[in-house]
């Protein structure tokens, strides 16, 4: 079972842009999928979380409005749109696939996790 994530760079501020993460080895259509980040010299925090079933979402306070996180259960991705970037948002972003249905933020209800891309957004 892989997570690949894509789609980091660097970007200006006020600027966009869509992660990625392809599932492969299993479908995840039923389970929780997640995006944490992790800043330089910080502890990764969670960033958004969509559930397997009704498709609800929830988000950090600091992302909230500004990032959408999305899933197309066809192709075993599920996308983080990132929008009005600001510096504060530069970090490594990893998806991750859940062992629940059900949205959570806990880092310990993710089982399997990409290897993260890395967005900067330069101020």
């Amino acid at each position: 079972v892989q997570l690949q994530a894509s789609g980091g760079g660097l970007v200006q501020a006020g600027g966009s842009l869509r992660l990625s993460c392809a599932a492969s080895g299993r479908t995840f259509s039923g389970n929780a999928m997640g995006w944490f980040r992790q800043a330089p010299g910080k502890e990764r925090e969670f960033v958004a979380t969509i559930s397997g079933t009704d498709v609800r979402t929830y988000y950090a306070a600091s992302v909230k409005g500004r990032f959408t996180i999305s899933r197309d259960n066809a192709k075993n991705t599920v996308y983080l749109q990132m929008n009005s970037l600001k510096p504060e948002d530069t970090a490594v972003y990893y998806c991750a696939a859940a062992s629940r249905s059900i949205t959570t933020t806990r880092m310990i209800d993710y089982d399997y996790w990409g290897q993260g891309t890395q967005v900067t957004v330069s101020s």
